[in-house]
């Protein structure tokens, strides 16, 4: 019974070790494409990030979405993002999402609570 407890305990160990290395290492990979203009690549970490909840890279997708970085310019997925990082706790994207609202139609912060709320119900999945 006790190597069997030690062999579940080591590979828990071992998948932490592994996740945990993932983890650290994608944001960094994402920061040194979107330092060097690579654009795209970022966006494909960020998204992937994003979707596992990291509320750094919601918040940095939607700096890409507000500047048309990597992506076509849009207000309300930058607003969308932004709300999803701000749900998490981030006080920077709750301002710079508050700040946006305010060049924004009705509609359009509207339709960007409405996706925000889409993606938290699909666990953030499928969220562009």
């Amino acid at each position: 019974m006790q190597v069997v407890f030690s062999k579940i305990a080591f590979g828990l160990l071992l998948l932490f070790f592994i996740n945990g290395n993932t983890f650290s290492v994608e944001p960094k990979k994402a920061w040194e494409a979107y330092n060097s203009g690579d654009f795209v690549t970022a966006l494909h970490i960020f998204r992937k990030l994003a979707a596992q909840g990291d509320s750094s890279a919601q918040y940095n997708l939607g700096m890409m979405y507000a500047f048309g970085q990597g992506v076509t310019q849009d207000n309300v997925y930058a607003h969308m993002w932004w709300t999803l990082a701000a749900t998490s706790g981030d006080a920077d994207a709750a301002s710079y999402r508050d700040f946006l609202a305010k060049d924004m139609s009705l509609e359009e912060v509207s339709r960007a609570r409405g996706l925000a709320q889409e993606c938290l119900k699909k666990k953030y999945l499928g969220c562009e």
